[in-house]
């Protein structure tokens, strides 16, 4: 049993600085009056182990307006509270939506986390969000407006 164990634990130390550090995503309602008086729709909360001050939080409107597909620009901007975000609504009421959002750090190399999350009656359907250790593709995007 012991000759099982060392190279076990060989193996976890060596992998351990591979795994150290993360980046992260998590998408919450605009709860906070600082949020709700930039008229947010989606608070982004977003974190990085190393180089946080180099993450970058991008947010577009995707959606589907009388059978013809839309992508919108959203505004992200910073809160008070340090790594936290507010999204504001920039679609029409017409049509279906999600927000598309993607975190990425140049430290991190091609790796991005990301959400996309199903708008209805004008509302952010919280429970339905799917998250992504990459950028969404173009079917994870249309899932969400089916």
């Amino acid at each position: 049993m012991k000759m099982f164990l060392k190279p076990l634990f060989v193996l976890a130390m060596a992998a351990a600085p591979v795994l150290a550090g993360t980046l992260w995503l998590q998408v919450g309602s605009p709860a906070n009056p600082e949020a709700m008086d930039k008229h947010a729709v989606l608070v982004a909360r977003v974190g990085a182990c190393r180089s946080p001050e180099k993450t970058t939080v991008t947010a577009t409107a995707e959606g589907v307006v009388n059978g013809i597909r839309k992508s919108i620009p959203l505004k992200v901007i910073p809160l008070s509270k340090p790594s936290t975000f507010a999204v504001t609504r920039e679609w029409p009421d017409e049509g279906i939506w999600a927000v598309k959002m993607i975190v990425t750090n140049p430290d991190y190399k091609d790796f991005a986390n990301s959400a996309v999350v199903p708008i209805q009656k004008n509302s952010a359907q919280l429970a339905a969000v799917k998250h992504y250790v990459h950028a969404p593709t173009e079917a994870e995007v249309s899932a969400s407006l089916n």
